[in-house]
């Protein structure tokens, strides 16, 4: 189980750096097939080639211009077009030194531009990682403000609880001791209190 998912990280980590020599190790391969099987010298194909390339060219022009160009489609035409440039060279040239300059030429651009979107890639990763980072921070400051304010107001009703109940206690007292009079105590000018009904059991 643990060697599978290795494996699978392993494959998933080693995908991207190896894509572009890939891509274009390919189209370098399926040219010289093409170049071995006619398209050598053969005007009408690379012809083919060049309207196909420029083509993809163009519209990659069309797809980054203006503000809402789209870099994606505008990076996959770009590609197409070096892949039909590179594919149609490959498969005129009668010799291997001009597509395997082209070949090195294509898989150092392409492990450029690879270079830059993962460095962008991993930036926007960072960014988000610590927004993400900010907000749980805040999240817990608030939560850990709460509890103490929530803390606080029940240590306050506990505190105004048990106050309640020991001036109760004590005015039930002093209601019991003998000659308690509450009029004696509104003539005297201290503030009347609330009569307390005592009710004794037998």
């Amino acid at each position: 189980m643990n060697e599978s998912l290795t494996a699978r990280r392993w494959l998933a980590q080693a995908a991207p750096k190896t894509a572009p020599a890939v891509a274009t190790s390919t189209v370098l391969i399926l040219g010289r097939i093409w170049n071995a099987n006619g398209a050598e010298h053969s005007i009408g194909n690379a012809a083919l080639m060049v309207v196909l390339a420029t083509g993809a060219a163009t519209a990659g022009a069309f797809a980054s211009a203006g503000r809402a160009g789209d870099n994606v489609i505008a990076g996959t035409a770009f590609a197409t077009s070096g892949a039909l440039a590179l594919a149609g060279v490959a498969g005129y040239a009668d010799g291997l030194s001009l597509p395997l300059l082209l070949w090195a030429l294509a898989t150092a651009v392409a492990y450029t531009l690879n270079a830059r979107t993962s460095r962008t890639d991993r930036r926007e990763a960072v960014a988000h990682e610590r927004q993400i980072g900010e907000r749980r921070e805040e999240h817990a400051h608030i939560e850990r403000v709460e509890a103490l304010r929530a803390g606080a107001q029940i240590e306050v009703a506990r505190e105004g609880a048990q106050y309640a109940q020991a001036l109760a206690a004590a005015l039930t007292a002093r209601a019991a001791l003998p000659g308690f009079d509450p009029a004696q105590l509104a003539k005297a000018g201290l503030p009347e209190l609330p009569a307390i009904e005592i009710t004794q059991e037998d």
